[in-house]
């Protein structure tokens, strides 16, 4: 076993490593960027090394830095965790070529299924389910007519080297095959300097389905069950589980077997996952094979009761696998949310910036946080968004939702916006709870974005009612301030009425009688509410029972305005005497400032670039800047035709959110 490794990475995903290895007494070096210098994995790890500054190019990518720090330290092998150079066969090689130990798959088998043409006719070979296509390089896009004809529509265009969604197009039709062929093809050339693209049968009603595989430097493969990762938004997962709710048996002992089939055709050394496309039917077609570890691998550690971290390092310290195909249970239901930082009230721009506030929910009781931040660190712009995954584990399918539902409302995250009201409408929607979903499940739910109102409460009287409870709180505090005038002391009464903010200055008006009786119990209509809880001010997260059933919610106080959020709703509220609450209604309506004339900053991030001038005319449409930030550019355009009248920020300026970018007369 090793003394000491090295992890190429940053994030959760260093951190998780870590974990495992000082369990396993195997001392860690982390590597970091100058953007990662107050990490979380740096402060976790024995040793630490700065690699360069923040751009991933000359920091996390950088094969020679990397490979320098591992000898400069002692470490015997090198973990890539996911993303950077994980699946990077030049890499694995370098690092054997140095006499190092790669804690993952050996360089041939990266490079069989790095290649998506290669793989498809590995996975021919092997007798794995292939998609029906044309797996060899198309030339022209007329060729690539004839060839969707031959299939039969719809197909999928997608590029060799393609990944994350780039390089793809669905076709429908000749026309689109036409266009799809080229646009994809320039975007691979320009996206992965490789243009090749191939053709295959779209699946439609789609699921995204992959088995866990697991082998060992002595022959032994085994698959450790399937992960349901059909709740994507644009080819991004967002909810994982297992097992899927959808496959049967016999079907999903048919893909476990073909996994396996596929990982010895390579010579597979250890943890990977198989992606298999599975239709309706619940016939299944290989997809790619992923020779790394997974995001999503915590779900497949809570069924199976393995940590894949610490098998993936003892494979690679030559080991062999410690138990059959046989030995391996499933035991309940898990469930994983993406916590990301990204705004889904704004088309899910990314959102960088300082974590105010970070009370991720205390693990234990089937409940797991992996992360690599903490309050007070930043969210820099250089890296994926990624805050923490949320896991849970339950006893079925339903147990885990309701866990993962009570973990979202305990996950407390200020400063920047995250996913989460996102996750939570996700989570009650009628057909995930019935697990009947397919990959295009987002987009037909939620054709234009997220807005507020897509996250119905099961029961907003309870919001008010907690609003007005906590309000109790506060008035209780104040009558009990000493020092006050004989006879004039501020007095509570049970009287209130809760105006619930709306859009452009609309309100709604619930009498409320409150009382105090140990619990505070509040009448609301024909309904009581009697909450119990130690709350105390300025904690955000309050924890108790209403009427003798757990609940979590998070509170906050804006001037006079509480802030109530449960189940991914949220209220912003004023608890006022029933005589002030009359006078409240005749206050006007202040609407906010007119931005129109503005372009404006929708996210944190770099400017990139400034596309236009002073005095140029512009049409909707047009490209106005660009912002780089999480590793994505975002182009903005002109919203409507219009003349550009000054230039406010400058190429290369940091922005924040809602900064003034051009004036347009």
């Amino acid at each position: 076993m090793f003394d000491k490794i090295l992890i190429a990475n940053r994030g959760e995903i260093a951190c998780r490593v870590i974990r495992t290895a000082k369990r396993m007494g195997i001392a860690t070096v982390a590597v970091y960027s100058e953007a990662d210098r107050d990490a979380r994995h740096v402060e976790m790890a024995d040793q630490s090394v700065l690699l360069g500054p923040a751009p991933s190019r000359e920091s996390y990518l950088s094969a020679d830095k990397i490979i320098a720090a591992a000898k400069a330290t002692g470490a015997q092998a090198i973990h890539p965790g996911y993303g950077f150079l994980s699946e990077n066969e030049a890499f694995a090689a370098r690092v054997e070529e140095e006499g190092l130990v790669f804690i993952g798959p050996k360089h041939y088998s990266i490079a069989a299924m790095g290649d998506k043409i290669a793989s498809k006719k590995l996975a021919l070979q092997a007798k794995v389910n292939t998609i029906p296509g044309w797996n060899d390089v198309i030339e022209t896009p007329e060729r690539a007519v004839e060839i969707a004809r031959d299939i039969g529509y719809p197909v999928m265009i997608k590029a060799s080297a393609g990944g994350g969604g780039k390089g793809l197009r669905v076709a429908f039709d000749d026309k689109q095959a036409l266009e799809g062929f080229t646009s994809c093809r320039n975007e691979a050339r320009a996206s992965f300097g490789d243009d090749r693209v191939f053709i295959e049968k779209f699946v439609e009603q789609p699921r995204h389905i992959e088995i866990q595989v697991l082998g060992d430097a002595h022959g032994n493969v085994v698959y450790l069950w399937e992960r349901e990762c059909s709740i994507q938004r644009r080819h991004q997962k967002v909810i994982e589980e297992a097992p899927s709710p959808f496959i049967s048996e016999a079907t999903r002992r048919a893909m476990g077997e073909q996994a396996v089939a596929l990982a010895r055709a390579v010579k597979y050394q250890s943890a990977g996952t198989v992606e298999f496309v599975v239709g309706s039917d619940q016939s299944f077609y290989f997809l790619e094979m992923n020779t790394r570890l997974q995001v999503e691998h915590p779900v497949t550690e809570c069924i199976t009761g393995l940590d894949l971290v610490e098998l993936m390092i003892r494979v690679a310290a030559g080991e062999r696998l410690p138990f059959k195909q046989s030995d391996i249970r499933r035991d309940g239901w898990a469930m994983e949310c993406r916590i990301n930082a990204e705004d889904p009230l704004r088309n899910f721009l990314p959102s960088t910036g300082r974590l105010v506030k970070y009370e991720p929910p205390q693990e234990g009781d089937g409940v797991r946080v992996d992360t690599g931040v903490y309050e007070g660190g930043e969210i820099p712009m250089y890296y994926d968004s990624m805050i923490a995954k949320l896991i849970v584990h339950g006893s079925d399918r339903m147990d885990a939702i309701a866990k993962m539902r009570e973990a979202l409302n305990r996950f407390v995250i200020r400063g920047i916006s995250s996913n989460i009201p996102f996750q939570a409408a996700l989570l009650a929607h009628p057909r995930f709870v019935a697990g009947d979903f397919n990959t295009g499940f987002i987009a037909e739910h939620f054709p234009k974005g997220f807005r507020a109102e897509d996250v119905p409460h099961e029961d907003p009287q309870f919001l008010i009612a907690l609003a007005a409870a906590v309000h109790r709180r506060y008035l209780t505090r104040a009558a009990g301030i000493s020092g006050q005038l004989p006879g004039h002391g501020f007095r509570v009464t049970a009287e209130q009425v809760v105006i619930v903010k709306g859009d452009a200055g609309a309100t709604t008006h619930h009498a409320v009688e409150v009382q105090l009786n140990g619990v505070v119990v509040v009448s609301l209509g024909d309904r009581r509410f009697d909450f119990e809880s130690d709350w105390t001010f300025g904690r955000t997260r309050i924890e108790g029972l209403c009427n003798g059933r757990p609940f979590a919610a998070q509170v906050e106080r804006h001037g006079l305005t509480l802030r109530v959020i449960h189940g991914g709703t949220r209220i912003d509220a004023l608890v006022l005497s029933p005589r002030a609450a009359e006078l409240q209604k005749l206050m006007p309506y202040k609407p906010p400032p007119d931005t129109s004339k503005f372009l404006l900053a929708p996210m944190p991030g770099l400017l990139a670039d400034v596309q236009v001038v002073p005095g140029q005319v512009v049409l909707a449409g047009d490209r106005l800047a660009v912002i780089e930030a999480m590793k994505m550019e975002n182009i903005l355009t002109a919203p409507q035709n219009a003349k550009v009248a000054e230039i406010l920020a400058t190429r290369g300026e940091s922005l924040a959110v809602d900064q003034p970018i051009l004036r347009f007369e």
